[in-house]
């Protein structure tokens, strides 16, 4: 058995519309009919229980060792957490070898899913050994490190919803919605529309509070300090207790709160140092943690926030029942999960301290235990929907913080007793603004209903129910096709469209050449659709292209098929008779539209 020409292809393809990973497989001998090997599928399901029913896609065919790694690549995939469902194995018009495509949603877990595959199904055959969850927890831990995060990915998933299509710009959170001169982009829980300014403003949390109190949002009284002792003197000007932080920060990194003694102070000023140079004291407000979103000019949720604990039980010691509550399957390491597991780091110990605790004290049942002051998701915290309990005066503060700063998309920071009344008539505060603020606690509360926040940006980029696309006119064929092409753009600029085009001859914007060579492939394509001055896209679809990564879009508006022949055109990729060009070409024709149209030579 060989495993070799192992490519992604990116887009609708020759086998599926959905990312497919691709291989050669060749058998040899008894491979090509596991029927006379029935101790292999024995072994290969004692080394991996989770693989499904082993068949081929033509029923009549034996089953061979490449419809093995077939199964085998798809639900070492399942097993590993990752929404995968086609696959598929096709017999060539050579002996013994296969052509295998597997559907994968990351390109990496898909390539490396399809070699363990290979491996596994190696061991299975000569009797050896695989651990097999040690590769699926390899692929589960690739899938948490490259996949879009929870705030991006749900944004994501919305324009999917509502067919707007997407183009991952970076290995991190920089997408592309939309194509051409209606294309939007985002990164993390930010778009495009936010300035440089707003963000710098949302950093600087002493200027916020300026500017916030200017509009008559209600904030706690403080100001920036240059030593410990400074901080002290701020803390008995102000009133104790105080919160230490930061003065621009995120995440939590470096706050302390409800800080009574010149000691605990003094501590508190040297951990926010040891973040940022410049360090805010302020008065601490009573009461809960609360986080609304605001996006555009609406409140779209809201959720309290509390700092991670655990509660006695009158057994089991601090540092057991941290444990207890990292075995939730929700905690993760990172923000790949709904919560993140508590750490039992110094500033939890030191928390315990101040509780009179350590890590090994078995505290009473039903105590109440707190590991950190701030109530961050990111350090272990947890979240409670209440976006149908809060006042509408509330809202309109948080909503008139977000408009001061400028952020179209703001996690308005609020302390107060409850959300139910006005601010003001609790001694409540905006206590800090956040541009690009996590969403994970809005979409997968610990308690409370799940809010559809993506939708939400999505609504605000693409309003009206737009889907950001351009018009789309791909061209394939034997013969005819750059002419094709070269016309079609034509006509649609004497309409007053900027159109991008590619052919055999290079890429063209709006009447002026961007690249040159053979650009009819899928890359050519996407620079195309990438570029903010194209209003309409006529796309040379050639048939290396679509065999090598398939195509550069998921849908078109008109497919253009000017005819289908011999030629030099037959032999790529086992493309050997004139029916099997026709069923490649066809992708085109099989991928407009529903208010698109298809154009065949007849």
């Amino acid at each position: 058995m060989e495993v070799s020409r192992i490519r992604a292809l990116r887009g609708p393809n020759l086998w599926t519309r959905h990312t497919a990973v691709e291989a050669l497989v060749r058998c040899e001998g008894d491979e090509l009919d596991l029927s006379s090997r029935p101790e292999f599928e024995t072994h290969l399901r004692q080394l991996f229980p989770g693989l499904g029913q082993l068949s081929p896609t033509d029923r009549k065919a034996p089953l061979s060792m490449a419809h093995a790694i077939e199964a085998t690549t798809l639900h070492l995939q399942i097993q590993a957490g990752c929404p995968v469902t086609f696959s598929r194995t096709t017999a060539t018009n050579e002996k013994g070898v296969y052509q295998v495509a597997v559907e994968y949603t990351e390109e990496e877990v898909g390539c490396l899913a399809i070699k363990l595959a290979r491996d596994l199904c190696s061991a299975a055959s000569h009797a050896g050994e695989f651990d097999v969850e040690v590769a699926i927890d390899q692929l589960r831990g690739l899938d948490e490190d490259i996949r879009l995060g929870p705030s991006t990915g749900s944004i994501v998933n919305a324009a999917i919803a509502r067919g707007i299509p997407f183009r991952r710009l970076t290995e991190g959170s920089l997408v592309q919605l939309g194509w051409g001169s209606k294309q939007r982009r985002i990164q993390a829980a930010e778009i495009d529309a936010t300035s440089a300014i707003a963000e710098s403003i949302a950093q600087d949390k002493e200027l916020t509070k300026k500017l916030l109190h200017a509009a008559g949002v209600p904030v706690p009284l403080g100001r920036p300090v240059t030593s410990a002792q400074d901080a002290w003197a701020v803390a008995q000007e102000i009133g104790l207790p105080v919160v230490v932080k930061p003065r621009d920060g995120n995440q939590g990194k470096g706050i302390s709160v409800n800080i009574a003694t010149q000691e605990g102070v003094m501590t508190a000023y040297n951990t926010a140092k040891s973040f940022r140079d410049d360090v805010l004291v302020e008065r601490y407000l009573p009461g809960s943690d609360f986080r609304l979103l605001v996006v555009g000019n609406k409140l779209v949720a809201a959720a309290r926030r509390d700092p991670p604990l655990v509660i006695g039980n009158g057994k089991n010691t601090v540092h057991e029942l941290v444990e207890l509550v990292n075995a939730d399957p929700r905690r993760g390491e990172g923000h790949a999960t709904s919560l993140t597991k508590i750490r039992l780091d110094d500033i939890a110990k030191n928390r315990l301290k101040e509780q009179g605790l350590d890590e090994n004290s078995v505290p009473a049942k039903g105590t109440r235990v707190i590991l950190r002051n701030n109530a961050n998701l990111s350090t272990g915290g947890t979240a409670t929907d209440v976006t149908d309990d809060v006042h509408q005066e509330v809202a309109a503060r948080a909503i008139a913080a977000a408009q001061m700063v400028g952020l179209d998309i703001c996690g308005v920071d609020v302390v107060c007793e409850s959300v139910l009344l006005p601010m003001e008539e609790q001694g409540g505060g905006v206590v800090e603004v956040n541009a690009a603020p996590g969403l994970r606690m809005h979409l997968s509360p610990s308690f409370g209903k799940g809010r559809d926040v993506g939708e939400a940006v999505i609504a605000t980029m693409f309003p009206n129910g737009e889907d950001g696309r351009v018009p789309v006119i791909a061209v394939t064929g034997t013969n005819g096709k750059t002419t094709t092409v070269r016309l079609t753009s034509h006509l649609l600029r004497t309409h007053g469209l900027r159109v991008g085009m590619t052919n055999t001859d290079g890429v063209y914007v709006n009447g002026r050449q961007t690249d040159s060579g053979d650009c009819s492939g899928p890359r050519s394509a996407r620079n195309v659709l990438a570029h903010p001055d194209v209003d309409a896209a006529v796309l040379e679809t050639a048939r290396g292209g679509m065999l090598r990564e398939g195509l550069a879009f998921d849908r078109c508006s008109v497919a253009v098929v000017t005819n289908i022949g011999m030629g030099d055109h037959l032999g790529l990729n086992y493309i050997t008779t004139v029916e099997d060009l026709a069923v490649l070409k066809r992708m085109i024709v099989q991928n407009v539209a529903t208010s698109g149209m298809a154009v065949l030579n007849a």
